[in-house]
């Protein structure tokens, strides 16, 4: 695994934690690739059903690591490979059909915000602070990820991030929609794990069949395709039907084998 990035897997779920403590976790241009990788090798793992990003120690991440910028982003065209990093582990993390969580404490700034709004889900401690700060570098936010803000908070929340640069706390980032929930640190641990047992429980052909068509929707797609409609017969003529439908009949949990 890249340096500053740690990826472990244990009852079905996978957990990649950046791994930087003594930086914030501050994201290098190496682990940006890393985190690409990652997604990568969790899609094709079938013995993993979820995903969680976590960060080492007090913070999730503060974002990108400036330090690296004088040399890697030097020049336009530096730039702009620096930030085809950036957009690959934005889109394969948006992209993944297995859910992804992100557990959130302390800072989650810059690139570390962006990561955790790529996520399906976003739960936080009660001191965490959200931020997105292009405006303070000089920097226009990419287009995807500008899109994936929109699509969660809304435009008028996603200009006061984008263009003001400031920080919100835990409670304000559930009020505008940023954090499905809000735990005290020393329950959020506990609270992330029932969370993705649930997850794992679930018909796995539903879930990413489901994330795939919500994917589509966020993208502008408007009305159903033949991929859609695929999706939809599959699911019909797939074992979790039978089983989901046989369970709930013989009011019993259903055991999904669907990977």
């Amino acid at each position: 695994m890249t340096d500053g990035l740690q990826f472990s897997v244990h009852d079905e779920v996978a957990r990649l934690t950046f791994a930087r403590p003594e930086k914030k976790n501050a994201i290098t241009h190496g682990m940006w690739a890393g985190i690409a990788d990652a997604v990568t090798a969790v899609e094709h793992d079938p013995a993993v059903k979820v995903l969680v990003l976590t960060g080492a120690g007090a913070d999730f991440s503060a974002g990108a690591d400036i330090s690296e910028f004088g040399a890697l982003r030097s020049t336009a065209e530096a730039a702009a490979a620096y930030d085809k990093a950036i957009e690959t582990a934005i889109g394969a993390l948006a992209g993944l059909r297995k859910p992804t969580v992100a557990l959130i404490r302390g800072n989650c700034i810059g690139g570390g915000c962006q990561i955790s709004v790529a996520c399906d889900f976003r739960f936080a401690a009660t001191g965490s602070r959200f931020g997105i700060t292009p405006a303070k570098l000089g920097i226009v936010y990419d287009f995807q990820s500008t899109r994936q803000l929109v699509d969660l908070v809304g435009p008028a929340h996603a200009r006061y991030f984008l263009l003001s640069g400031s920080l919100i706390d835990a409670a304000r980032a559930r009020e505008i929609g940023l954090l499905n929930e809000v735990y005290p640190d020393d329950e959020l641990d506990d609270a992330v794990g029932e969370f993705t047992s649930t997850l794992c429980s679930r018909s796995q052909s539903s879930i990413r069949g489901m994330n795939r068509i919500i994917e589509k929707i966020l993208t502008g797609q408007s009305e159903p395709d033949a991929e859609v409609d695929r999706i939809r017969l599959d699911a019909l003529h797939g074992e979790d039907y039978a089983e989901g439908v046989a369970a709930f009949l013989n009011r019993r949990p259903p055991n999904f084998t669907y990977r």
